[in-house]
């Protein structure tokens, strides 16, 4: 029944969505602004225990929130007009474009980030050239490619403000 399927479509969406928002509001207003309150002792505990963990539900909302924004824009019959920006869907592709580019901007941070520390916590004392580990190697090349789709989906957005 198309009526039961757009109805969970929509409570998932709803549901994901908001624990997307939800932790994006944690670590913009809770857990940057205090981690400078925290003792050195206590830092690592949210460095290697919450921090990773709510970055792996936040990754995986603002996943879920798209999917299964796009499966509700399906069952609800106005996918290919939000998509194409018809008439009075458009608002819904912006939005559908919007979160996809997020969803690539932050992850693209984060493979940056971990490669970036990987390096660093493997360097030598002193540096010195050598051979970087094929998990290295492949961390690196993920976080190339999704920062050329973040490129690429924020060249829409430019064109968007700009060009239309």
């Amino acid at each position: 029944d198309r009526t039961f399927w757009s109805w969970s479509a929509r409570y998932i969406h709803v549901i994901v969505a908001t624990m997307w928002i939800g932790l994006l509001w944690y670590f913009n207003f809770v857990q940057i602004p205090n981690m400078s309150k925290i003792t050195d002792e206590q830092k690592p505990a949210i460095s290697k225990v919450i921090a990773p963990a709510a970055l792996w539900w936040f990754r995986w909302g603002a996943v879920a929130t798209v999917l299964s924004g796009l499966i509700l824009a399906h069952l609800k019959g106005y996918l290919q007009d939000a998509m194409t920006f018809y008439e009075g869907q458009w608002p819904i592709g912006v939005g559908t474009a919007l979160a996809v580019h997020l969803v690539f901007a932050v992850s693209t941070l984060v493979l940056l980030l971990w490669v970036l520390v990987e390096a660093f916590l493997r360097f030598p004392k002193p540096p010195v050239p050598g051979s970087h580990s094929k998990r290295h190697r492949l961390m690196a090349r993920l976080a190339a490619a999704d920062l050329l789709v973040t490129t690429v989906t924020g060249g829409f957005f430019y064109w968007l403000a700009f060009v239309v």
